[in-house]
Formats: structure tokens, C-alpha cells, sequence
């Protein structure tokens, strides 16, 4: 993997350039995992990456953590320079960065270290990393492919596998237990989130769940994912109990239809909003377009939400390598909600869903 970060790095180099960055600084978080391989965790001691244009990368560590960066193979790619507990991070940072007159800073960087930098380095102006960055993580290589589709095949028998038991008469809480633990016993190294929404909570996208008791004739969204070898999975799959009402057969209809009217205006050249724009299309047009209150899908890889996002006003042009949920949801407050997600990925004529669970509407006990 070292020759891959380089690669990584050296693109990174000279998209700074292009941008007309002096350096790019970056701290724990995907965007030093993606570059580096190298994943500390975010503390109040500075750690960060600084990538200029044309020249060597350096990373800025403290000294008790310098073992730990040595041990993951970064001194084959950048050159390490520690600084100790009486040490000043931020004067080191400004020696390293020279006199650098425009600075991206990665989008998670602490604001405590944002600001002590500014002050550091005040003839220079910052402006966020992930303009370049981001371009560069959202087109995903042969390798990160392979393992969303891995996360997406633990997810979709995740969703198999719940469906075994029965859902009524159970709490959305423990539902959302049994696929926190059938998220682990897939091979997932983390559970990344468990959304449960049933009756009227399904019209809460974002439902935290809670003791609220299932019950026949209730629509139940579930909305889940975990992380398999640094990469997240990202499913949506609304189910009934015992029966499905007229009102939710023809909800379902409908989000199901622009589900699948996004997919296909999925393709390389299309901007990411006609796909947004297809699937509130078909909504608007069956009478539902104020009740569909978000996105129709964001980028997902190291992180859950990254870019490309699938919203109005973004007119990136898709790329093959992109990955991205598709989830058109439908809510109506105090009674119902829906949504259907895959992730998919663009390939160079069309896309490819990663997530093959039934879309179809389950009746479930």
C-alpha cells in the first residue's frame, strides 16, 4: 500500500497546485487515512500532515506518538518531525509551510488548531481542504470498489438475516440491537448507525429509536450501516407488518419509482443534480414533492457522508469510480414514512447498484 499513498500524495501535490495552494495541512480524520494510511485519533495535541506542491510531505507529530507513526510505514513517505511536550506545534507548522500565502485545511481539523495556526501564520488566508481532496476520495480505485461492495453484501444479509424474526410486538429499540449485532457477526469491525422508525416515527428520516412497541399494520424504516476494513455500508429498506394499508401500497409505489428513475439517470457526464432532480421529479409529479425533505443521496467511502453529494445545485459531472446512495424517502407526519437507499457505484457507461436486497415491498411479521 505505500506505493498507493504515494500516488495518492502526489496527486494530492498537485491538485494543491492547480488550486493555488501553498500547502495543504491536514489533521487526523479520512483525509489523512486516504493520503497516509495513517489514522490517530483527533486529541489536543497537534498532529497534522502539510502537502506542498513540488515538494517532500511532512508530518508533525508529537513525540510520544512518533513510535506509532514510524510503525505504520509513513518514513517511507514522508518525512516525521516531532515536536515535544514544551515544544510549539503551530511555530513548527509555520517553518514547515514557509511563507505560504493561501493554506487548505482539512474540513476536520479542531477549530483550536485552526485558530492558533492563523495566528501563527497571519499573512496567509485558509480556506478549506476539501475542495481538493474531495474530488480526488470520490472517485474510488479497484481496491476501495471492492471493499464498499463487501460492506454492502454485510448489509444486505444483515437485512436477510433480521428479517428471520419477527418484528411485531418487538421495540424499534430492540430492533435496532439485533442489527447492531448482526452487523458485527457479518465481519463489520463497527456499527456505524441504526435508524428504526415504525408507525408514526417512520416520518422522522433521522428517528432516534426508542420504546415505542411495533405493531401490525405499522410501516418500519430501516436505515443502517457498519464499516468493513475502513469503508461504510449504507442501507434503506422500509418494510410492513402483517399487512400493507392502501396509503402505504401507494407511498412505496411511488418512492420506489423514483428510486429507480435515479438509478438509470445515473452515468458518467450527468450532473450529480439531474439525479436528484429525476427522483423528485417522479414524487412532485404523484403529489408528494413537499414531503420529500432531503437529498436524494450523498458520496459514502472512509466516511458515511462525502462528496459527490446528490442534491440541486451541485453540477459536478459524475465520473466512473463514484459511489453514492440513492434515497428518495417520502414522509407523512403522524402517520407513515418511506425510504428506499442503495449505494451504487458509476461505471464507464451506466452504474451498478452494491446493494441487491429486495426493493420490493416485504410483508413482514
Amino acid at each position: 500500500m505505500a506505493e498507493g499513498y504515494g500516488g495518492r500524495l502526489e496527486r494530492a501535490s498537485e491538485a494543491a497546485r492547480r488550486a493555488g495552494l501553498s500547502a495543504l495541512v491536514v489533521a487526523p480524520s479520512a483525509d489523512l487515512l486516504y493520503l497516509s494510511g495513517y489514522d490517530p485519533p483527533p486529541l489536543e495535541r497537534l498532529t497534522c500532515l502539510v502537502v506542498r506542491p513540488g515538494k517532500n510531505p511532512v508530518l508533525v507529530v508529537p513525540t510520544l506518538e512518533r513510535p506509532l507513526a514510524e510503525s505504520s510505514g509513513l518514513s517511507k513517505l514522508t518525512e516525521i518531525v516531532s515536536w515535544d511536550e514544551t515544544d510549539d506545534p503551530y511555530m513548527l507548522v509555520g517553518k514547515v509551510v514557509g511563507r505560504g500565502k493561501r493554506l487548505g485545511c482539512s474540513d476536520r481539523m479542531w477549530a483550536a488548531h485552526l485558530l492558533r495556526l492563523q495566528q501563527e501564520i497571519p499573512a496567509a488566508s485558509f480556506t478549506p481542504a476539501s475542495a481538493v481532496l474531495g474530488p480526488l476520495r470520490a472517485v474510488k480505485d479497484a481496491g476501495e470498489l471492492e471493499r464498499l461492495r463487501r460492506a454492502a453484501r454485510y448489509a444486505d444479509e444483515t437485512f436477510r438475516r433480521l428479517l428471520k424474526d419477527p418484528l411485531e410486538s418487538a421495540t424499534e429499540r430492540d430492533v435496532a440491537d439485533r442489527l447492531s449485532d448482526l452487523l458485527l457477526e457479518m465481519g463489520n469491525d463497527r456499527v456505524a448507525f441504526t435508524i428504526v422508525g415504525s408507525g408514526p416515527n417512520a416520518a422522522s428520516p433521522h428517528h432516534d429509536p426508542g420504546v415505542r412497541t411495533i405493531q401490525a399494520r405499522d410501516a418500519v424504516v430501516l436505515d443502517f450501516g457498519g464499516r468493513s476494513a475502513g469503508y461504510f455500508s449504507d442501507v434503506s429498506r422500509t418494510v410492513a407488518v402483517r399487512e400493507a394499508t392502501p396509503e402505504l401500497k401507494e407511498v412505496y409505489a411511488v418512492v420506489q419509482e423514483a428510486q429507480e428513475q435515479a438509478f438509470r439517470t445515473a452515468r458518467p457526464g450527468v450532473p450529480a443534480e439531474e439525479v436528484d432532480r429525476s427522483a423528485r421529479q417522479v414524487i412532485q409529479d404523484a403529489g408528494y414533492g413537499e414531503l420529500f425533505v432531503h437529498r436524494t443521496g450523498h458520496g459514502i467511502g472512509l466516511e458515511e457522508h462525502e462528496a459527490p453529494y446528490i442534491v440541486e445545485g451541485n453540477e459536478e459531472p459524475l465520473r466512473p469510480g463514484m459511489c453514492f446512495s440513492i434515497e428518495p424517502g417520502i414522509y407523512v407526519p403522524g402517520r407513515l414514512g418511506v425510504r428506499i437507499e442503495d449505494i451504487v457505484s458509476v461505471t464507464e457507461d451506466s452504474a451498478a447498484r452494491l446493494n441487491h436486497a429486495p426493493r420490493d415491498l416485504e410483508i413482514v411479521a
